[in-house]
């Protein structure tokens, strides 16, 4: 599959501010300035850099740089499911006061 956002009507996937509105109502912030390390490449970039595939159930985030799947976000009726597997750390800068 290619990952080449080639247009914006017939793109494969968008950038992972996508994420901003699922995992904000749940979490209480934003977490697109979040850092994910990728599993497969070691590398670290901030969410909002993933590319996410939203013509699923879900939304699956995948690593720009290897495209592992690095993170899957799934709502039902009264959850949400954030699956981390494909990452090795998600880094989260401190609120300043």
């Amino acid at each position: 599959m290619s990952t080449t956002n080639v247009g914006a009507d017939d793109a494969p996937w968008v950038d992972g501010n996508a994420l901003a509105g699922p995992l904000g109502e749940v979490m209480g912030t934003d977490l697109t300035v979040a850092e994910l390390t990728c599993a497969g490449c070691r590398t670290s970039r901030p969410l909002a850099a993933m590319r996410v595939f939203d013509r699923t159930p879900g939304l699956v985030a995948r690593c720009p740089g290897c495209e592992d799947v690095v993170m899957r976000v799934v709502r039902t009726a009264d959850r949400v499911l954030v699956d981390l597997r494909g990452s090795l750390l998600l880094s989260l800068p401190v609120p300043t006061s």
